[in-house]
Formats: C-alpha cells, sequence, structure tokens
C-alpha cells in the first residue's frame, strides 16, 4: 500500500537549499519515492495562512519511507537542512 510523507518548508536560504535538494532527491529515488508536489504554496481553508511550502512525496511503502529515512544518504540531506530551512513533518500516513 502506497504511504506518503508530507512536509511543511519554511526556506531561509534558498541558493543554499539547492544543494539539499540534490541530496534529498537522489536519496528519495533510491527508495522508490516520487514527488507529488514540491515546494507548492499552501492554501490554507482553516485558520492562518501560512509562507511555508509543502512537500508531499510518495513511496509504495510504508517500510520503504523508513529505511530511506534511515538511509546514510538521507543523512547527508539532513546534515545541509538545517542550515537551509526549518522543516515540520507530520507523521508519515
Amino acid at each position: 500500500m502506497a504511504a506518503y510523507a508530507v512536509s511543511e518548508v519554511d526556506i531561509l536560504d534558498e541558493r543554499s537549499a539547492n544543494s539539499y535538494r540534490q541530496l534529498a532527491t537522489a536519496s528519495i529515488a533510491e527508495y522508490n519515492g516520487r514527488y507529488l508536489s514540491r515546494g507548492a504554496k499552501a492554501k490554507v481553508a482553516e485558520g492562518e495562512q501560512t509562507r511555508r511550502q509543502i512537500v508531499i512525496v510518495a513511496f509504495p511503502s510504508m517500510e520503504r519511507i523508513r529505511t530511506g529515512c534511515a538511509s546514510a544518504a538521507y543523512d547527508k540531506a539532513l546534515e545541509r537542512l538545517a542550515d537551509v530551512c526549518r522543516e515540520r513533518i507530520p507523521p508519515f500516513l
């Protein structure tokens, strides 16, 4: 069954974010993930608007998400993440 990783991202340094994006894209592809939405501007139906961007990644299974997120390839991407954005990742769906 498909599983989804949904993130809200607030980019702090757009130029440096490209390095993270390249590493994250490669690691996501390695675990058969694909972007459904990447950097979409949120349109909030209820509550306060946000300036954060929405990222949705589909994986073939919850196991592939968990394995991918624990991989050395994604660890490299995460090393860059703290410097370029604030991210909120709700539980996987």
